[in-house]
């Protein structure tokens, strides 16, 4: 559960909520409650697959198992593509919070200091997942303490400016734009709600799976899902969407209000918990990514040297060093709304194909009511192309991409044998 809070809490509360609120206004906050609608259903499937089958590599092996393995290969290139740019944001997320607690104006450091943070936590990450665990435990603590102050704070101004902030509920005063805007904006909030697949990969690495993983997923859906709905209310009543989707700092929204509070020591305990918060998903993402890079590997649908294991620290060393590289790189890129997107689109398919390998499983192995997840499968697919175009013309040729990259990687290991 702590591993999933990792993931989820962070970039979506201290990043996205400030994306989605400068596209579709106070409505953001519906948007909100939208997205963790689609993640339950999302959860419960996970959930039950996990459960079911509960190995490393989450619906990329789910994937091979239900479906095809042209299926489950597109799940774990989804995810790889996905995950890699959520935790690209995430650098940059830390960075620009970063720069906010040490009161430093220099916005060109942000990439650079991004791409440190991503060497950090994957020389982190080298040294195995006991120590990561318990770094982790002390990231999220510490961001619960900071989301707490800065709720406390905001309240007694939400009460009294919400009904002015509130209004108009959307930025466009055209029917058709509001619900493309507001449809953007779910698919945006969706990708923060998205770290409790985190702990389905870890299938392998927990004692009793059927009863722990399904557990954990559910727990921290529900703990996420309150946070973000109480922190998002707070933050577009306490100081408008005008304040909170800036674009001069989307990289640190949630630093804006606090900002606006007029209280100190609440907007230093914002910044502390949002750069422990980002590093905190770094964490938990790269570590994700390594072990579906590590499964694919180990099936073919990578270079099998990627599944080499670390005999020091039982760790996936490659496949750790491989992502970090990927993560860094696309951290080059230095725009959070431009990388959040592209994560909505690849997370929402991915999440599609999850869905649609749980309505294969059979009575015995289903945990949950048989519509769960068809309601997860339509509403992932009925996000998913809300994004701007070009994002998803680049995941969709992505995909075709990594299917070509595929047949040659086993034609030529067939060629090899």
């Amino acid at each position: 559960m702590m591993m999933g809070l990792g993931s989820i809490v962070g970039t979506g509360v201290f990043v996205s909520i400030g994306i989605a609120a400068g596209i579709t206004g106070p409505s953001v906050v519906f948007a909100i409650l939208v997205a963790g609608l689609v993640a339950t259903f999302n959860g419960l499937s996970s959930a039950q697959l996990a459960a079911a089958h509960p190995v490393s590599g989450g619906t990329y092996e789910y994937g091979y198992r239900w479906l095809t393995p042209s299926m489950g290969f597109t799940a774990g290139w989804m995810f790889l593509c996905a995950k890699s740019a959520s935790a690209a944001t995430a650098a940059l997320g830390f960075a620009g919070y970063a720069l906010q607690l040490f009161q430093v104006d220099r916005g060109d450091w942000i990439v650079p200091l991004a791409v440190c943070a991503v060497v950090a936590t994957t020389l982190l990450l080298l040294g195995g997942i006991r120590r990561s665990n318990w770094t982790n435990i002390a990231i999220v603590s510490t961001t619960l303490i900071a989301l707490a102050s800065f709720v406390v704070a905001g309240l007694p101004i939400a009460w009294r400016e919400g009904s002015a902030n509130m209004t108009p509920l959307f930025t466009s005063d055209v029917p058709s734009t509001a619900t493309r805007q507001f449809l953007e904006a779910c698919a945006l909030m969706f990708v923060a709600y998205t770290g409790y697949g985190r702990i389905a990969t870890l299938g392998e690495e927990v004692h009793n799976p059927r009863r722990t993983i399904p557990r954990a997923i559910i727990v921290t859906l529900l703990v996420s899902s309150l946070l973000y709905a109480i922190v998002g209310g707070i933050a577009v009543a306490a100081a408008g969407t005008g304040v909170l989707g800036s674009t001069s700092q989307q990289t640190a929204p949630l630093q804006l209000v606090a900002n606006h509070l007029n209280s100190p020591m609440v907007a230093k305990l914002v910044a502390i918990g949002a750069v422990t918060a980002m590093l905190g998903v770094l964490l938990n993402l790269i570590l994700g990514l390594s072990r579906v890079v590590f499964a694919m590997g180990r099936r073919g649908d990578l270079p099998r040297g990627l599944a080499a294991v670390s005999s020091k620290s039982s760790t996936p060393s490659v496949a750790v060093v491989a992502v970090g590289i990927g993560v860094g790189t696309l951290a080059l890129i230095g725009d959070v709304k431009t990388t959040w997107s592209f994560s909505a689109f690849t997370v929402l398919v991915y999440y599609a194909l999850t869905n649609l390998a749980a309505t294969r499983l059979t009575a015995e192995e289903r945990l949950f009511s048989p519509i769960v997840p068809w309601l997860g499968l339509i509403s992932c697919l009925g996000l998913a192309f809300w994004v701007q175009p070009r994002i998803w013309i680049i995941g969709v040729a992505l995909i075709s991409g990594g299917l070509v990259f595929r047949q040659c990687l086993k034609r030529s290991d067939t060629s090899a044998s």
